[in-house]
């Protein structure tokens, strides 16, 4: 029997509900003190553990403290210097190309609209929606790896595209909560909807997922 959008609806906020008292509050668990430093540092998530992103801009932070900094060094010396986040000749590429657009359109600030975002180098709607939550408070639903997952799981969307799941999921949800509700599902994906084998026997809302009833 096909579940209906109200269906899926409701379901999804008895999700959110329950998760909502389990993970933490954060807006983004990459560390950073300016939003500058926020979108370099979401730059280097791309394939890469938010883990992992902390571990290496704890030290790049303090050696690029603005963004001409990234410019005026050799490519290849910032490349070794984010080596660890993997992809890093494309990802120094892109950061210092972001870095020019920002200088010269935008007076070294970081837009706080989706149009001018999605025009840096590296930033895609993900990226974009990361930033502009964390920020500028501007909902957006984050679709990464977890989410573009669970969605499927929770029979949410049967999409690949995270474009079309990011818009079937704010069909889900109200505005306000768009963000949390990708949080927690990145967290929960983290945590037990794993990408190999879910835990279902540790999973809160495994009576809610039909992926958990399959199985």
């Amino acid at each position: 029997m096909t579940e209906s959008l109200e269906e899926k609806r409701k379901r999804a906020q008895k999700i959110l509900k329950i998760l909502d008292s389990i993970y933490p509050k954060e807006k983004t668990a990459l560390k950073h003190r300016t939003p500058f430093e926020l979108l370099i540092a979401t730059i280097l998530s791309a394939q890469c553990t938010d883990k992992k992103v902390n571990e290496v801009t704890k030290e790049l932070f303090k050696k690029y403290k603005r963004l001409e900094d990234y410019l005026s060094v050799p490519l290849e010396e910032l490349e070794q210097d984010i080596r660890p986040t993997g992809f890093y000749k494309v990802k120094a590429k892109r950061i210092r190309e972001c870095c020019e657009i920002l200088i010269n359109d935008y007076k070294g600030k970081v837009p706080s609209e989706m149009d001018e975002l999605l025009r840096l180098p590296g930033v895609g709607r993900k990226t974009a929606n990361v930033v502009l939550g964390a920020v500028f408070d501007v909902p957006g639903i984050v679709v990464d790896t977890h989410v573009k997952r669970l969605a499927k799981r929770l029979g949410f969307s049967d999409s690949n595209d995270p474009e079309k799941i990011e818009k079937e999921l704010e069909q889900l949800i109200p505005k306000e909560k768009w963000r949390r509700f990708s949080d927690v599902l990145i967290y929960h994906g983290r945590e037990i909807c794993k990408a190999r084998k879910p835990l279902h026997d540790k999973c809160p809302i495994s009576n809610l997922c039909p992926s958990a009833k399959k199985d």
